[in-house]
């Protein structure tokens, strides 16, 4: 169907409100006083989506639209992930996910909160951003199958990562209560056996010795899993391209481009700005009246993905000195302190990371970066 044909067809939105008791179902359309309200309450999931095609269905012919009008469906981005948007597109309904923080809400402190009354904002907020108003809400990219199960990788090495740390800080910890700083190489094994001692010679309190056995054991298997997943660690064809062109960059490493490649480079782009506010490294001003003042970076999105850009900034000015980035980054922290490093090296990994985009996205190398060769 045409934009001209679509222009001239009614409309309808019709937002879904999940819950696990219930989803909440509200059809409006702009001549419309109220909101339809229908809620689904099939105990599976399979039973209230194929409740939500009756009630689309019947919410046509309620509005009496025409078989071409154009209908759009949406939820907020929830513990339901993807798997409803992929099923209604599979289905030929055009379907959208909400960023849930994009809908208005009344400032007010205190202000009244029920599934009926989100359902009926959800569904004018979205009737307005099908009229083309786009700030009524903002709506989430939607990752292919694929690329969402990729991440899944790296969450799950972030997590074990992350439990890994926790163990070791608590043996540790433990130890220094009975006055052992500084353990012995063979640590590990000594605490299996029971002969690691206190800072008397005494051997540990007994309860404490199988507390700590027990979580070096758990240290254990977590590092067992974390060698298994390093193996595992298969990508498609896109992906791996990517995180190979990344790796000829001197100063980008095989962690730092896989990171990159299933945290940030999945999505596509339409200019530098969308990648800025993407990873949160864009300013926040504050312009009212005669104040004027910046309140520093958004920090919108992932802050392990800006923790690595930062990282790969630093290390960007080491291997690639020559590099245009490099020689700005120089010339703007001439005679700066520490701190003033620390404050510019931010600009650094804004520019680097829409450098990598362009790199991948239009093959632009970095101005003055150098490559690895290539293997033979």
């Amino acid at each position: 169907m045409s934009a001209i044909q679509q222009a001239v067809c009614p409309k309808m939105a019709i937002a879904v409100e999940i819950s696990s008791a219930k989803w909440l179902v509200g059809s409006y359309a702009g001549g419309a006083s109220t909101v339809r309200r229908k809620a689904l309450t099939e105990e599976t999931a399979w039973g209230r989506f194929s409740a939500l095609l009756e009630e689309i269905a019947e919410a046509r012919r309620r509005q009496r639209l025409t078989e071409g009008a154009a209908v759009v469906v949406a939820y907020e981005a929830g513990q339901e992930g993807f798997w409803l948007v992929r099923a209604l597109r599979a289905r030929g309904v055009n379907a959208e996910v909400i960023d849930p923080v994009s809908l208005p809400v009344d400032r007010r402190a205190r202000r009244a909160k029920t599934d009926r009354l989100d359902v009926e904002a959800l569904a004018k907020a979205l009737w307005r951003w099908c009229e083309g108003d786009r700030t009524a809400l903002r709506m989430v990219r939607i990752p292919s199958a694929a690329a969402e199960d990729e991440r899944e990788w790296e969450r799950e090495r972030d997590r074990l990562k992350s439990e890994r740390r926790a163990l070791h800080d608590r043996l540790v910890k433990k130890l220094r209560t009975q006055g052992v700083w500084i353990l012995p190489p063979n640590w590990r094994a000594q605490l299996h056996e029971g002969n690691l001692r206190t800072w008397s010679g005494a051997e540990l309190p007994a309860m404490l010795q199988a507390m700590l056995q027990r979580e070096l054991q758990r240290l254990d298997e977590v590092e067992v899993h974390l060698r298994a997943l390093q193996r595992e660690a298969r990508f498609n064809g896109s992906t791996q391209q990517r995180i190979e062109r990344l790796m000829r960059l001197f100063g980008v490493g095989k962690v730092g481009a896989r990171a990159l490649a299933l945290r940030l480079f999945w999505r596509n782009f339409d200019n530098r700005r969308q990648v800025g506010a993407c990873v949160g490294l864009v300013g926040t001003p504050y312009d009212s009246g005669t104040l004027r003042q910046d309140q520093g970076i958004s920090k919108i999105g992932d802050p392990k993905l800006r923790g690595l850009l930062v990282e790969l900034a630093w290390m960007w000015l080491r291997y690639q000195p020559d590099s245009a980035m490099a020689r700005w980054f120089a010339q703007r922290t001439q005679g700066a302190g520490a701190r003033g490093k620390r404050v510019m090296i931010v600009a650094v990994a804004r520019r680097l990371v829409i450098a990598l985009w362009r790199y991948l996205a239009q093959g632009v190398v970095p101005e003055g970066a150098r490559l690895k060769r290539a293997a033979v």
